[in-house]
């Protein structure tokens, strides 16, 4: 067999939440979909030994000066892509040896790109380590021994052992790819182990438009009192989270009756009960001033994450789309149309999962 056969190359998209962020993390519900755009890809070769590439741009160790270095690390941080990919082998790795799934012993070589905006609320971490979790998948010819819904977890997993803080809505978003509604009830959790995933057609949205800073700066706190008052007891969290499930439930009845008006009212609900939970210090001004560009033309919009880009909706068509990327362009934001991407699961994997649904 040639070399260039056993190269294993994966892709995993940016991901949108549409509705129900960030009520994943409490039990909730979602709406979610990939972008075509935006997207990170790992490519696996066998290699004599264990390599881990560094990216020649993510992954700098070498600079002209000392000034350039601290430039660096104020503007991108510390992190690169090498420490995704090391936890999701190390994650993957341990899953196996759990599940009693054999690996055949042969080395590989990981390397990867991503042209996902850095800090833009579009899951660009995940997308490496999900993109890195589906050549591990086909190298090992495991993919049939790891369900389809287990697979965002051990993301996740490898994500918890870096540190990062992180609902499953991303993870099963960039798993299933194109537009899933996701239930993470405690109910189901605690009898499968993960949540119940359903992909949609991704011809039921409407156009929508994405928002986000070039240069990112503010964009807010990182820490946030809401979880622990979530878990202290806190009243109004406990409901407004509830809340914020059911406009995922309400979207996606919404979506399959191509109800975009109700469902551009359920974004505006979802933006304003997060703001009202998080406060404006985590938020972020500059996260703040792309959802009131947009609704000052009348769009309606709430963040694609925890902040660093905004999904639009404009009800009103073409003539409030001109509206918008005009005052986008004033306000010094970038703003484009979506572009969504279909679902990556394999026939086989679609039709265990409908089986599985029945």
């Amino acid at each position: 067999m040639a070399a260039a056969e056993l190269v294993v190359k994966r892709r995993a998209y940016a991901r949108v939440g549409l509705l129900g962020n960030p009520s994943d993390v409490y039990g909730g519900r979602a709406l979610s979909f990939t972008i075509a755009d935006f997207s990170a890809t790992v490519c696996l070769r066998p290699s004599p030994e264990l390599v881990i590439q560094p990216h020649p741009h993510h992954d700098f160790v070498a600079f002209p000066s000392l000034p350039n270095l601290v430039n660096r690390l104020q503007s991108e941080g510390y992190y690169g892509g090498v420490r995704l990919l090391m936890a999701i082998c190390k994650i993957f790795y341990n899953h196996c040896t759990q599940n009693n799934i054999s690996l055949k012993a042969e080395n590989f070589t990981l390397s990867y790109d991503t042209n996902i905006p850095r800090q833009a609320g579009l899951s660009g971490s995940s997308a490496i380590i999900c993109a890195a979790l589906s050549c591990l998948l086909d190298f090992y010819n495991v993919r049939h021994l790891i369900k389809v819904e287990i697979r965002p977890n051990l993301i996740l997993d490898a994500e918890k052992e870096l540190g990062i803080v992180a609902g499953l809505q991303d993870r099963v978003a960039q798993v299933y790819g194109g537009l899933v509604y996701m239930d993470f009830s405690k109910e189901h959790m605690d009898k499968l182990g993960h949540g119940i995933y359903s992909p949609l057609d991704v011809d039921l949205l409407p156009p929508l438009y994405l928002i986000y800073a070039e240069n990112p700066s503010d964009s807010g706190k990182v820490h946030s009192t809401v979880r622990q008052r979530w878990l202290d007891g806190d009243e109004f969290i406990i409901s407004s989270m509830k809340e914020v499930a059911q406009l995922a439930l309400d979207g996606h009845k919404a979506l399959l009756q191509k109800n975009y008006a109700e469902l551009a009212r359920l974004m505006t609900r979802n933006f304003d009960l997060r703001r009202k939970m998080f406060g404006d210090d985590v938020l972020g001004s500059v996260n703040i001033k792309m959802v009131e560009v947009a609704r000052s033309v009348g769009a309606s919009s709430k963040f694609t994450g925890s902040g660093g880009a905004v999904v639009a909706l404009c009800p009103d068509g073409d003539a409030q789309v001109e509206l918008l990327q005009k005052a986008c362009l004033e306000a010094g934001f970038v703003v484009q149309k979506i572009n969504v991407s279909s679902s990556v699961l394999t026939e086989e994997e679609l039709a265990s999962l409908l089986a599985s649904h029945r």
